[in-house]
């Protein structure tokens, strides 16, 4: 059964396409979990298509003892190192972007707005 309020909490469902993108695991995997009695879920429609959502911590629990623990950790880890790889692959390019900028105003001429220097005569 889910802890009061889990639905609600952030990342803790997810639906059936981003679990097989996660975890490799199909929808049929999914609804022989649902009617084995180990995965709760909702029923989802976002623009007229039906998905459904079930929960992480017990869809992890099912895979764990269904795959292995070793493929559940291999997959998540796989998940996780996709995500750094993204990550670092956008901030590279806005590195690149500043470097870019910051070269541009540095060979820009520099604009004699400035007030000269008056010296004082002794």
């Amino acid at each position: 059964m889910a802890e009061y309020g889990e639905w609600n909490r952030k990342g803790a469902t997810l639906s059936d396409v981003t679990a097989e993108k996660e975890y490799g695991v199909s929808q049929d995997f999914i609804i022989k979990g649902i009617r084995a009695g180990k995965l709760e879920y909702r029923e989802g429609v976002i623009y007229g298509n039906p998905y459904l959502r079930v929960l992480r911590s017990q869809l992890e629990q099912y895979i764990a003892k269904e795959l292995g623990k070793d493929y559940l950790s291999g997959k998540k880890n796989k998940t996780e190192l996709h995500k750094i790889n993204k990550d670092i692959s956008t901030l590279e390019k806005q590195l690149r972007e500043l470097k870019f900028r910051k070269a541009v105003i540095e060979d820009k001429p520099q604009s004699s707005n400035r007030p000269k220097r008056s010296v004082a005569k002794k």
